[in-house]
């Protein structure tokens, strides 16, 4: 039994930040199959579970509450513009008659106020859920990977691109570490750490402190010559062009042939050269950027289990939409009571094997 439980979280068996990242999408790519609230809120709850089971200390993973709460305001901001502009599907069960607002002939379609349906409400409702699920997914995401140790993963030819979402993607969580720790500190000094008042005395050294840590991450960037290219051959650089650009044609062309119905045939041979072609232009555009990596991070067999987990659900629920489609997007007219689809709801579960085998975090310590 203690060959299969997870060890304890070191620099040396840390997870990749890469498969990470995969099983989100997986369970993203879920989420956007369907539009069953019992499923959607499985997914939210495997992400949930394995964040709370799995997350550091570090300030990035304490921001997922935010996340949740992002999506609960996107349900609800969903629900009200449903009710006050009215909804595209129709109905029969009348809830409410607001008010009406009249509009000029050239706004014909749309309209502010009127009748409310339940059905259009209900409509709004889980097409709110699908998108806070899928926030929830990519928040679970930021909230387990290193942003650190995932740019140094990145091909070099993406390295600069990799370190301007790096930073993007770091400075809400940090923005939001630096309000709880300033709040802590208001509430140790004895003063009120609610209120609007409070927010916009905090709000000052919170963004004097993102202004100096923005400063200094450009000088220590500019100290380690972040920007400074190698000499490459105009061939090459020709060639790398030729093949990025040919591979993203290729790719955006058999994603299309794939959705849609008569380019089955041309769209996998497409979608496969593409990927071929965009792997050789980023490998040559990679030698253009001199840059050496310090103890890189290895992709080991918990990393394939957990980015298989998350294409085990994305596979599963694809399977399942295609087998069961009333099941996974339930029509609002007429309202009726969601089913639960068993196999559904198998794949999506499986998305909880990273709170079994990757390794288990150290509690009270950052580490990198």
């Amino acid at each position: 039994m203690s060959a299969v439980r997870a060890p304890l979280a070191t620099r040396g068996n840390a997870l990749h930040a890469g498969a990470w990242w995969l099983w989100a999408l997986g369970l993203a790519t879920a989420a956007s199959r369907t539009t069953n609230p019992l499923l959607l809120a499985l997914v939210v709850a495997v992400a949930g579970y394995v964040v709370a089971a799995r997350r550091t200390d570090a300030p990035w993973a304490r921001a997922f509450g935010f996340y949740l709460a992002l999506g609960a305001f996107v349900v609800v901001l969903r629900v009200v513009f449903a009710i006050a502009l009215g909804s595209p599907i129709g109905g029969t069960t009348l809830l409410v008659t607001l008010p009406e607002v009249p509009l000029p002939d050239w706004a014909a379609g749309v309209r502010i106020g009127g009748r409310v349906m339940a059905e259009g409400v209900v409509f709004a409702a889980l097409d709110g859920l699908r998108l806070a699920a899928l926030l929830i997914c990519l928040g679970a995401a930021n909230a387990l990977a290193d942003p650190a140790r995932l740019l140094k993963s990145l091909p070099g030819a993406l390295y600069e691109i990799g370190v301007a979402v790096v930073v993007a993607m770091t400075f809400a969580p940090q923005l939001v570490s630096d309000v709880l720790r300033m709040r802590e500190a208001r509430r140790l000094r004895g003063r009120r750490d609610r209120g609007a008042r409070s927010f916009l005395q905090v709000a000052r050294p919170v963004l004097e402190g993102a202004l100096e840590r923005s400063v200094a991450l450009a000088a220590a960037m500019d100290a380690r010559g972040y920007g400074r290219t190698a000499a490459v051959p105009p061939g090459v650089r020709r060639a790398t062009s030729a093949l990025t650009l040919g591979g993203l044609v290729g790719v955006c062309a058999g994603s299309y042939g794939l959705l849609a119905a008569e380019g089955a045939l041309y769209g996998l041979p497409l979608l496969l050269a593409g990927v071929a072609a965009a792997t050789g232009g980023l490998l040559l555009g990679g030698r253009r950027v001199a840059r050496t990596r310090y103890r890189p991070d290895r992709w080991g067999a918990r990393a394939w289990l957990v980015a298989g987990s998350g294409a085990l659900v994305a596979g599963v629920m694809a399977y399942a939409a295609g087998a069961d489609a009333a099941a996974l997007n339930p029509p609002a007219v007429p309202l009726s009571v969601p089913h639960f689809p068993p196999l559904a709801a198998l794949g999506v579960l499986a998305g909880l094997l990273p709170a079994l085998v990757a390794p288990r975090p150290v509690r009270g310590a950052v580490g990198r």
